[in-house]
């Protein structure tokens, strides 16, 4: 692959930038539609998902990232970053795939059917779509919020050094509400381009969104868009793994002694919270083996458990009465589909013992860190990791048959507040790995970032 001349140029400063690069693109003219070569991001693509954008494209670019996916042995490690990299360079020979002339931000929209009238869309999310400068851990340009795991980190790092590339964005997210911005806001330039200008593309995925992208290439309205971001702190919404495999690309090419470079780089998708507020899902967890009737009577002591009886017997009435606990605190239910109970009121002197020096008390009282360190760790004496726990987003209907296929208990949790993300974050902390499930999720596909090291 070739090195793209106008990858942008590292800087020295350490604030909030978006660089403008030449993003890679499926040709419209080549696939059966933008749609079907798009997927949700790696790490929440289901096998049945799989199966389906498959089916519905032989270039989707779940087999960019998720090399080998739906096959009976997928390749892993190495095999299978190879296997990214040899379709990344054959779908850029055929011209499947290509660089856009020059160099730009993207604005990118995602909207849904307005409930009152079909024929009109409700934008739900706009934002830019850049090369993000990555700064050293710790500075407030780029704030991460959750823990996360080496396997993970040190898979996505493979996949982007193999290939040349970064396959999809992380999610950021800004408050572009204040400081208040001498010029134009980067939020005021997208919305006047989004509503203004006809779009580069525009797809429509299988659950009705629709999706939308511009270039942002006049070199006056880029450089409005570096000043206000440039004292900015942004907070990492989606992708903490993928941004960690930025950090260690970077540090891998220091450490051989190969400079400034497109390393110095991550692709990422960047949003004013305060001009579209994001949603945050729960993220739940199932136990196999373990049933719910067990786990529950392995809590007391260190919970408050009460057994649902029929008139909360659903699923629904329960996850309400689990909505309705958490206000009080941290609340969780235990299901396998049949038997319910609801954990409330943690013991503080249980979760004080269970929880590992210096945290703050604010992060002791998350729902995420009284299930990892009192309930997975001290009560059930597991790991926060498979095989011991299975991570499911979002229905916890999902998750209860992925615990009755399990033979086990599915643990569904509240969506965690912003405000605590933020107060975590900001303090230094991290949450607990697959502590929140922010959304929308940027759709992976629609813009590509290839960079290659010729030194």
């Amino acid at each position: 692959m070739q090195t793209l001349p106008s990858d942008p140029q590292p800087a020295r400063s350490s604030g909030l930038a978006l660089a403008p690069f030449r993003a890679v693109r499926f040709d419209p003219d080549r696939v059966s539609g933008l749609a079907d070569v798009t997927s949700p991001p790696y790490d929440v693509i289901s096998p049945d998902t799989v199966a389906r954008l498959l089916a519905a494209e032989p270039h989707n670019v779940v087999r960019l990232i998720l090399p080998g996916a739906g096959s009976p042995q997928p390749p892993r490690g190495p095999q299978a970053s190879a296997l990214a990299a040899g379709l990344l360079r054959d779908w850029l020979g055929s011209g499947v795939i290509k660089p856009d002339a020059v160099p730009a931000l993207y604005i990118y929209e995602q909207a849904v059917p307005d409930r009152a009238d079909s024929t009109n869309w409700d934008v739900v999310q706009r934002g830019l779509i850049g090369a993000l400068r990555l700064v050293p851990p710790g500075s407030p340009a780029v704030l991460p919020h959750e823990d996360v795991m080496p396997g993970p980190v040190e898979g996505r790092r493979e996949l982007m050094a193999t290939t040349q590339a970064n396959l999809e964005p992380i999610f950021l997210l800004y408050n572009g509400a204040a400081p208040e911005a001498a010029g134009a806001t980067a939020t005021e330039l997208v919305d006047r381009v989004a509503d203004g200008q006809p779009p580069l593309l525009t797809a429509v995925t299988s659950d009705g969104t629709r999706h939308r992208l511009w270039a942002l290439a006049d070199p006056g309205e880029l450089a409005a868009v570096a000043a206000d971001l440039a004292t900015r702190t942004a907070l990492i919404a989606d992708g903490h793994h993928r941004y960690a495999a930025y950090l260690k690309l970077q540090e891998q090419a220091r450490a051989a002694g190969r400079g400034d470079g497109p390393w110095d780089y991550g692709l990422a998708f960047l949003v004013d919270s305060a001009a579209y507020p994001p949603r945050i899902g729960a993220i739940h967890r199932v136990i196999p083996g373990l049933t719910a009737t067990r786990a529950a009577e392995m809590a007391k002591g260190a919970m408050q458990v009460e057994r649902l009886g029929s008139e909360a017997g659903d699923l629904a009435a329960a996850v309400a009465a689990l909505g309705r606990a958490g206000q009080q605190g941290p609340a969780y239910l235990l299901t396998d589909g049949c038997q319910q109970y609801l954990l409330t009121s943690p013991d503080p002197e249980r979760v004080a013992e269970a929880t590992p020096a210096g945290h703050s008390a604010r992060w002791q009282r998350l729902d995420a860190s009284v299930l990892r360190e009192l309930l997975i760790g001290s009560v059930w004496g597991l790991a926060d990791a498979e095989p011991d726990v299975q991570v499911v987003h979002g229905d916890p209907a999902t998750a209860v048959r992925a615990a009755q296929a399990a033979g086990g208990t599915a643990v569904i949790c509240n969506p965690v507040a912003a405000a605590d993300v933020l107060a975590v974050a900001e303090n230094g902390e991290r949450m607990p790995r697959k502590s929140t499930s922010f959304g929308p999720k940027p759709r992976t596909g629609l813009v590509l970032r290839e960079w290659a090291d010729d030194r």
